[in-house]
């Protein structure tokens, strides 16, 4: 078997284009005289590779007592892997330390998490965050870590592809920060974060942020006379300096987390294996997270995603929706901009309630809307399931999952769903390698994607915060733009590689915060020509909440402030009646600008534009709204018309979304209809100078489908 490469493009086998298409198989839930059987299935439905936990908490039921083969009726890990590799199927491993899994402990050994409570992740208070939570970069859980990775990597190591094994990816760890950040927040365990000690991680953070302590005082409004006297909780709240405070601690936790992965890949290394390493975050909220783990692991590491949509009834939805698509979409992007292949390592193929129902026709739709938006590789969770190892698991006897292949080798209906996908992938095998069309850009700041873990409890005053700007994003002009009949791509605000291409316009979702260099990065794009729309507001504060109006005396020094009025309403572009949640007049206009927009019921100018020299141009829409009403989809057409923006897929309902991905000379075309009524529409493409390329025809989609069209 060939060793897998990767880029942001897609996966590479023997320098040919590869679709990673793998499926959840537990070997130690699924009988041994059933591997192979199973196997061929999922290799049936275009499967080329397994992805296993390797769960700690089996293989070292007693502290120091290591079990693998058949001892003890523990299942053989390397006849799973030999079976595999019998099977023509790579393996990605996945041997923790942590599996979840709905495994106890999350799968982490019971006499660890019981014997060693000092090693668990903590509350600002001291308080465990839980009983399975563990504090990454406490030296007894490294210790006791270490020794597993010790026992297991050797084992893994034999079976690479470099050594002619199945192994082609290994897992460090397992949803990292999840067992923190879903029950409380960051982890605060003085003695692994160093909180309050000489020479301290936190300590030695701070001194790298702040240089000095009189600078960091000046930030927190403090007096503290070294930086280990420094405490992360502000007890007195309130205020930008505690949101400052707050953000310097999850910027730190965020910097641990990059610690902890770079010294489980250092113990891999060590211990024999190099392939690859991967790690999947929890949901599409979480990408951003590993933002300083992308930059610490450079080359050799892959980032992706798990995109649920229903795994019991307290999900926001059962089903592949529109928000479902958006999150989708944004999260694919995301893995793009961070250089990867946008791959998701959980991608539903059950659930883990029996109800709601997964259905065939909910895990068609989920496929296609991710293919449709980029995915480049998956791994169905679960394949398939089976019994639990005694007294291992936490929800029923038999890990069932709703899965493809029951455990009693019975097919299932949603087989087909991941049959058909494996037939499609087939038969149009340069989606592999695939660019989706677009036509506009979105700005991806990440000071704002991951602002809910810092900017909550920020004083009501505090203006339109990261945490906004990222709502906004999302419920605003990205669905207002895909419901206009756009083609959007997300871009990193922050790596400069993007201001080369002045073709399309760009949207910048705007708050009080942006740091230095995204501020010159969007000067120097329209000093070179660009186009950028820009929402809801100026920003006057660096990342860090500090005096920075690079870009606002770029535009000639506007004052904005909100709308306190009870009713708002507004025409911009020449659209009347636009609604909004808030809106923020400009009540001190540069000179030379136009005004584009105002307030219908003050006359309070709302929207300006400003050309600039060069042929760039800045528009800037005081309005923060949540998509509802067509009277959106046409401000946004006139905006971008304003700038030069054209379509290139057009679908005459706005409920029915479009995706071209082509390669080379061969196009197709994605029509989601994501509702649970049928729609109608007609699809044309444009070529690039306006011209018509391609008319679907009236189409009529049942609910839940998303057709594929050859273009």
């Amino acid at each position: 078997m060939h060793a897998i490469e990767f880029d942001r493009n897609g996966y590479y086998a023997n320098g040919k284009p590869l679709y990673l298409n793998s499926g959840e198989f537990h070997y130690f839930r699924v009988p041994k005289r059933d591997w192979r059987r199973r196997m061929e299935l999922l290799k049936a439905a275009g499967g080329n590779a397994v992805a296993t936990y390797v769960p700690w908490l089996l293989h070292e039921p007693s502290e120091g007592e290591f079990v693998f083969g058949s001892e003890d009726g523990v299942p053989d890990l390397e006849d799973f892997l030999k079976t595999a590799h019998d099977c023509g199927l790579y393996v990605i491993a996945r041997p923790g330390p942590y599996q979840y899994s709905e495994l106890k402990y999350a799968g982490l050994p019971a006499w660890l998490c019981e014997g060693y409570p000092a090693l668990l992740a903590r509350r600002p208070d001291g308080a465990p965050i839980h009983g399975m939570s563990v504090s990454y970069l406490h030296p007894l859980f490294l210790e006791k870590a270490r020794a597993w990775y010790a026992t297991v990597c050797p084992i893994l190591a034999k079976y690479t592809v470099s050594r002619g094994g199945p192994i082609a990816f290994t897992q460090f760890d397992n949803e990292l920060t999840g067992l923190h950040l879903w029950f409380s927040g960051p982890d605060y365990n003085a003695e692994a974060m160093g909180i309050g000690r000489e020479g301290g991680r936190y300590p030695r953070f701070l001194e790298r942020r702040y240089g000095d302590v009189a600078a960091l005082n000046a930030a927190y409004g403090t007096s503290a006379d070294r930086f280990e006297a420094v405490s992360p909780v502000d007890e007195a709240g309130g205020g930008l300096a505690a949101v400052r405070r707050r953000k310097d601690y999850f910027d730190f936790y965020c910097e641990t987390v990059a610690d902890y992965a770079e010294t489980l890949c250092a113990w891999m290394r060590e211990f024999g294996i190099d392939t690859p390493f991967v790690h999947n975050a929890a949901n599409p909220d979480m990408n951003p997270i590993f933002l300083e783990t992308v930059r610490r692991l450079g080359d050799g590491f892959l980032l992706g995603s798990d995109h649920y949509y229903n795994l019991n009834q307290a999900w926001k939805q059962n089903n592949p929706t529109p928000q479902y698509a958006i999150r989708t979409f944004v999260s694919n992007e995301t893995l793009r901009a961070l250089g990867f292949p946008p791959t998701v390592f959980e991608l539903p193929a059950g659930s883990l309630s029996d109800w709601p129902p997964i259905t065939p026709e909910d895990l068609s739709a989920c496929y296609l809307t991710n293919l449709a938006f980029g995915m480049k590789g998956h791994n169905y969770y679960v394949f398939t399931g089976g019994p639990n190892p005694p007294g291992a698991g936490v929800t029923t006897d038999v890990y069932d999952y709703g899965a493809p292949i029951g455990p009693n080798n019975e097919v299932r209906a949603g087989y087909g769903a991941l049959r058909d996908v494996g037939e499609l992938l087939e038969r149009h095998s340069w989606l592999a390698v695939a660019e989706r069309a677009t036509d506009c850009r979105f700005a991806l700041d990440f000071d704002h994607a991951r602002a809910k873990y810092y900017w909550s409890g920020a004083p009501s005053d505090a203006g339109f915060t990261d945490d906004d700007a990222w709502s906004f994003l999302l419920r605003g002009p990205l669905a207002t733009a895909f419901c206009a009949g756009y083609a959007p791509s997300l871009f990193d605000l922050e790596d400069d590689r993007w201001i080369e291409d002045t073709s399309t316009p760009v949207f910048v979702a705007t708050s009080i915060s942006m740091s230095r260099r995204k501020q010159e990065n969007l000067i120097a794009f329209v000093q070179a020509g660009g186009k950028v729309v820009l929402a809801p507001i100026v920003p006057t504060l660096d990342e860090r909440l500090a005096p920075c109006g690079k870009l606002a005396d770029f535009l000639g020094g506007p004052e904005q402030r909100k709308h306190e009025g009870i009713h708002l309403r507004a025409t911009v572009a020449g659209v009347e009646n636009v609604t909004a949640e808030r809106a923020y007049p400009t009540t001190r206009l540069p000179a030379g600008v136009e005004t584009i927009g105002a307030e219908e019921l003050t006359g309070l100018p709302l929207a300006w534009e400003r050309r600039c020299d060069g042929g760039g141009a800045v528009i800037v829409v005081g309005l923060d709204w949540m998509h509802g009403i067509r009277e959106h989809e046409r401000m946004m057409s006139a905006l971008f018309d304003r700038v030069g923006g054209k379509r290139s897929v057009e679908s005459a309902n706005p409920n029915v979304w479009a995706s071209l991905l082509r390669h080379e000379e061969r196009s197709l075309l994605f029509a989601m209809n994501l509702y649970s009524a049928p729609m109608r529409t007609r699809i044309a493409l444009r070529a690039e100078d306006g011209s018509a390329a391609f008319d679907s025809g009236e189409l009529l989609l049942p609910p839940m489908t998303v057709r594929v069209l050859t273009v």
